[in-house]
């Protein structure tokens, strides 16, 4: 699925200005191996990430993101990371602020092939296999590596 019905609707009525969106990244591991996929529209080398929708909670949109860009079936484990993307302004000028919470997942069942057109390949790799990924995506998979450490997030601190 590309861009959901719900930010269509918004656009209409605010046109490109920056909208707040929650994003959803799954980190997926399956052995020691990671689910990852090549985006159709620029090439690039990404985990499988989405949008929340409206009352859905964030792990679910997880797990969703995972059966409909990759044809898996995933169990959300804990949450590894809280954090707001830099502004992202499409071709078409839409601009968006991501907040983005990352979610590590265990691989349940199925075999990964791109599922609904955003991905032009899909599968698991090794951690040695991951050259071509972005710095930012080899943080959140450093970050959701360690099983039982406490989300990691920016910012808290007081402003006085």
């Amino acid at each position: 699925m590309a861009t959901p019905d719900f930010v269509l609707d918004l656009r209409r009525r605010i046109g490109t200005d920056p909208l707040p969106l929650v994003g959803v990244t799954a980190v997926v591991f399956r052995d020691e191996k990671v689910l990852v996929g090549r985006r159709a529209d620029n090439g690039r080398l990404q985990l499988i990430a989405g949008i929340v929708e409206p009352g859905e909670e964030p792990a679910d949109a997880a797990v969703r993101e995972c059966l409909e860009e990759a044809g898996v079936v995933v169990r959300a484990q804990r949450l590894a990371l809280v954090h707001t993307l830099p502004r992202t302004t499409y071709v078409n000028g839409d601009q968006v602020d991501y907040l983005d919470l990352v979610f590590r997942c265990a691989w349940v069942s199925g075999d990964p092939f791109p599922a609904d057109g955003e991905l032009t390949e899909v599968g698991f790799r090794g951690l040695e296999a991951l050259g071509d990924l972005d710095a930012d995506h080899v943080r959140r998979i450093a970050l959701a590596v360690a099983e039982d450490d406490p989300a990691a997030f920016q910012g808290g601190r007081p402003t006085r």
